[in-house]
C-alpha cells in the first residue's frame, strides 16, 4: 500500500483545514487507518483513527470536537477534516494504515509522506 497525504497548509487560528490520504496499490477496505502528527522537538503523536469498517473512531482528547476522521472506501481515501485549529495543531501530519484494528500508537504498516500544517495565532 502506498499512502500520499495532502491538503497540508497555512491558516489562520479558528480556520479549517481538510486532510487527504489516497491509497494505491491496493484497497483499504480491510485496513484501519489512523493520523498522527509530530511538532518539531516532539514524539509523533496519535490524532485519530478509523476501523476498516468505519463503525468506531477514535480521537486525541487534543482535538476531540474539532477533528473529524472518515474513509471513502469508493475513492480509497481517508479525510481528516480540522475545524478550529488551534496554534498547537503545527506539526506535520501523516497517515497511516494496518490490518483491521486503529492503534493508538504508531505501530501501523503502512505510512504517507506527511503534510504539513502550519496555523498562526
Amino acid at each position: 500500500v502506498q499512502l500520499q497525504a495532502s491538503g497540508g497548509g497555512l491558516v489562520q487560528a479558528g480556520g479549517s483545514l481538510r486532510l487527504s490520504c489516497a491509497a494505491s496499490g491496493r484497497t483499504l477496505s480491510t485496513y484501519a487507518m489512523g493520523w498522527f502528527r509530530q511538532a518539531p522537538g516532539k514524539e509523533r503523536e496519535s490524532v485519530a483513527g478509523i476501523t476498516w469498517s468505519a463503525s468506531s473512531t477514535y480521537y486525541a482528547d487534543s482535538v476531540k470536537g474539532r477533528f473529524t476522521i472518515s474513509r471513502d472506501g469508493t475513492k480509497n481515501t481517508v479525510y481528516l477534516q480540522m475545524n478550529y485549529l488551534k496554534p498547537e495543531d503545527t506539526a506535520v501530519y501523516y497517515c497511516a494504515a494496518r490490518p483491521l484494528v486503529v492503534s493508538t500508537t504508531p505501530d501501523y504498516r503502512y505510512w504517507g509522506q506527511g503534510t504539513q500544517v502550519t496555523v498562526s495565532s
